[in-house]
């Protein structure tokens, strides 16, 4: 691959590329924004205390969200991703959209069931967030997500799924998920863990009487952590959306938390006039089968470092020596506080 070694503008705001989601017919753009750390006051990623502040109460987070929003709209963002356990962001971007006066449709909305938020609006609770994967939890969480979300909904994910998910197995869940699909709302699956590429490869076998219930994957991608490079490229070939989550690493993939391990990262990043977040942003949308790259942004300055991504040129290749065994790379993971 030719890279490109000029500096990228970054007088004018940048604009995000506009794709489809695998042959779905939804409408996104290549890179999105996750709403993991706007809907809440704790998240598993470090510098939370410096790019929010102390304050977290609700209308702060709420305003935050919308700011973020905001900037992600004026950058011809079509995606936006959330989830029941994401706090009060299905909320919160509802309360935008209204403000706003969008149609239903103008952005493409991912939303996830089977993860349960316990945190009660606190920095410290015992437990932030519970996982239950089962029919129970699925018909009530997707009716309290389309009361909030209404015609918006367009596609409904698994949170969290793992290979020894018994939702595989499962057919009252499976048959809720065709249900879905009757709707007409997409229906795809998140996946996580070491064993990422068994969990899309056993989720691309599954059938319910003749039916594939799932259409899309969420996976974690980055440069520490590749594993599932494989199993994503099959499922794009087989029709799939693919979104990619986590491309920083939980913020290990940042110029502020990376270490003395990102110098060769760095120095390719000044060479291109830009940052550590945006090579490694564009080392993800470099992917052939990637079709939305997800930004957790909390700054517009850090949204519009992922959006910049889309303008450099990068060979993930050059930078195989950083990923890590995806079992060390995911134990490391769990051990990140909530901030």
């Amino acid at each position: 691959m030719t890279v490109a070694r000029t500096a990228v503008a970054v007088s004018a705001p940048p604009r995000v590329a506009i794709s489809w989601l695998g042959r779905t017919g939804l409408r996104v753009s290549r890179v999105g924004l996750g709403l993991a750390g706007l809907g809440r006051p704790a998240y598993m990623a470090p510098g939370r205390d410096q790019d929010l502040g102390p304050d977290r109460s609700v209308a702060a987070m709420r305003d935050r969200c919308h700011m973020l929003l905001d900037a992600a709209h004026a950058m011809g963002v079509k995606y936006i991703d959330t989830a029941r356990s994401y706090g009060l962001a299905e909320q919160f971007l509802t309360d935008w959209w209204n403000l706003r006066g969008l149609p239903d449709r103008a952005l493409t909305v991912g939303s996830k069931w089977g993860r349960l938020y316990m945190g009660r609006w606190q920095l410290n609770p015992p437990v932030h967030e519970i996982k239950q994967l089962s029919a129970d939890v699925l018909r009530r969480q997707s009716e309290e997500s389309s009361a909030i979300l209404g015609a918006r909904l367009a596609l409904y994910q698994v949170h969290s799924a793992t290979i020894d998910s018994h939702l595989f197995e499962d057919r009252e869940i499976l048959s809720e998920l065709v249900r879905l699909r009757e709707r007409g709302i997409c229906v795809g699956l998140t996946v996580t863990g070491p064993r990422q590429a068994e969990t899309i490869r056993r989720a691309l076998e599954v059938r319910l009487d003749g039916i594939r219930p799932f259409q899309t994957v969420q996976a974690t991608w980055n440069l520490l952590e590749p594993s599932a490079d494989g199993a994503l490229a099959e499922a794009s070939a087989s029709g799939w959306g693919v979104i990619i989550k986590e491309v920083l690493a939980n913020g290990r993939l940042t110029d502020r938390y990376g270490g003395d391990r990102l110098n060769e990262l760095r120095a390719y990043a000044s060479e291109r006039g830009v940052g550590v977040e945006t090579i490694a942003a564009a080392a993800a949308l470099a992917q052939p089968w990637a079709d939305v790259v997800l930004s957790g942004a909390l700054t517009c300055a850090q949204l519009r470092s992922h959006a910049l991504a889309l303008d450099v040129e990068v060979d993930p290749d050059q930078f195989a020596s950083l990923a890590e065994p995806a079992s060390d790379y995911w134990r490391q993971r769990q051990l990140l506080p909530w901030t």
